[in-house]
């Protein structure tokens, strides 16, 4: 902080009954002492820490408002300074007039994400757990909530401590044998070295792997609703979000464009992205939008394949075929019976099982009516088993961050060279310095190793009073 002596402030967002302004700082409970007012006249800075006081906040002799007033004494604080909150009525002229007065009484209004800032500059939490406060905040689901309140918690962070730990100790031990290089000692056991590097590139490499689950945990799991012209697929985005988001219609072709919308089942988002129907067309618009259709299905972690069973049989065939062979094995692909009311019930369990007998490597099937939002509940049921969030437990670590990912990825590339040295028998000089760039770049992760550019960009990005 450029002037760690005066106190910052923010207001709330939103209003509400209540506000809450803070200050924190060295001079915070010394400055609010300017413009509070107890009935017992007792100073804030003669009260015991962790204590709430009730009083009038003033600008000389004009009384503001009746306010309660938290104080918190550094270092037990979120930002491990000296810290006042100030509880008033939520009228934004009520807080607009405490701010003016605690601005003339020597406080400067705080930046995005400086109270964070503040709490990892002493310590209260490394960079990663900072990081996690705003995930917390703009949590929507349960599930981001618990990644959120999990690396916040410190469980990413002590994994990457661990390591870089480990390789110091490496590193250490091969630096001081270029001290000793004339007697041509070797304290660093190669063959222990190799073990550990090994063992870190694995961990490193199923951490970085845990990212595309993280990141869509995070901004909603992408599901693809794709098929035939006219076999529903707008009719189930509409009857997922119980509103009309898209256009149903009879007319094959209707949908021309991707159209996305966000749900919550079982506390996790999934994103649902209503695709142009999959057919031959001379159409170049029409033809545009099934193209987008292939791309998003290559984006998708779960896709819908909507079929008609009173289709042609032949039709159902290609239509599976085609989608099946463009779904990799990171994905999920659920082959959904629609429309399926009035139709027999063995003519459906005949195609089932046809479907289940022609791909043997596992296809999740369900019948359902969007229309009549019929089996809708167990169309939910598989969505959320196939996000595969339910096996997550409130320990595990899932990357959400991208530039924890992008940090991983470099340090990976790192050890892979400094396993080849080991295997090669390069000079500890050349291997210490791929081992140091590897513990760089964990180091980033937690902040152990920051510049003033990489927090400036993270905390820019905080809502002010956080």
């Amino acid at each position: 902080m450029e002037n760690p002596t005066i106190a910052a402030i923010a207001t709330p967002a939103g209003l509400g009954a209540i506000a809450v302004l803070r200050l924190s700082g060295p001079e915070a409970i010394s400055l609010a002492d300017k413009v509070f007012r107890s009935p017992s006249s007792k100073k804030l800075v003669a009260q015991k820490p962790n204590t709430i006081h009730f009083g009038k906040l003033v600008n000389g002799d004009e009384v503001i408002d009746e306010v309660l007033v938290s104080i918190f004494k550094a270092p037990h604080s979120f930002t491990g300074e000296d810290t006042v909150e100030i509880s008033c009525h939520g009228s934004i002229y009520i807080q607009q007039r405490i701010l003016e007065t605690l601005i003339r009484a020597g406080a400067t209004l705080a930046q995005p994400g400086e109270f964070t800032q503040r709490a990892f500059l002493n310590g209260k939490f490394d960079l990663s757990q900072a990081e996690a406060v705003a995930d917390l905040i703009a949590s929507t689901s349960k599930a981001s909530h618990r990644l959120a309140m999990n690396q916040m918690r410190g469980g990413f962070s002590k994994e990457i401590e661990q390591l870089r730990e480990q390789l110091l100790n490496f590193t250490s031990l091969i630096e001081l044998e270029l001290d000793f290089s004339e007697e041509d000692v070797e304290f660093a056991d190669r063959t222990s070295l190799r073990k550990l590097i090994v063992t870190i590139i694995n961990h490193v490499g199923g951490l970085a792997k845990t990212f595309s689950l993280g990141n869509a945990v995070k901004s909603g799991i992408p599901v693809a609703i794709v098929g035939n012209p006219n076999v529903g697929k707008s009719t189930l985005l509409n009857a997922m979000l119980n509103e009309d988001k898209a256009i149903v219609s009879d007319i094959a072709g209707t949908t021309r464009d991707v159209i996305e919308d966000t749900f919550t089942i079982g506390g996790i988002d999934f994103r649902f992205i209503d695709t142009a129907g999959i057919r031959h067309t001379h159409d170049t618009i029409e033809s545009l939008g099934i193209e987008r259709t292939y791309q998003k299905i290559t984006q998708a972690t779960i896709v819908l394949l909507l079929i008609d069973p009173k289709e042609d049989i032949e039709r159902i065939d290609h239509s599976v075929a085609d989608v099946h062979q463009r779904v990799t094995d990171e994905q999920h692909l659920l082959v959904v019976f629609n429309k399926i009311d009035g139709m027999e019930p063995h003519a459906l369990s005949a195609l089932q099982a046809r479907l289940k007998e022609l791909y043997a490597d596992g296809v999740d099937i369900v019948s359902i009516s969007a229309k009549h939002h019929q089996n809708l509940d167990e169309l939910n049921r598989l969505l959320v088993d196939k996000a595969g969030l339910e096996q997550m437990s409130e320990s595990s670590v899932i990357v959400t961050n991208m530039r924890h990912y992008e940090a991983l990825v470099m340090t990976n590339e790192a050890l892979q060279r400094a396993l080849e040295g080991v295997d090669t028998g390069i000079s500890g000089d050349f291997l210490s310095q791929d081992i140091r760039e590897a513990i760089f770049y964990l180091g980033q992760i937690t902040g152990t190793i920051s510049t003033d550019d990489i927090l400036g960009n993270i905390f820019s990005k905080f809502c002010i009073g956080k």
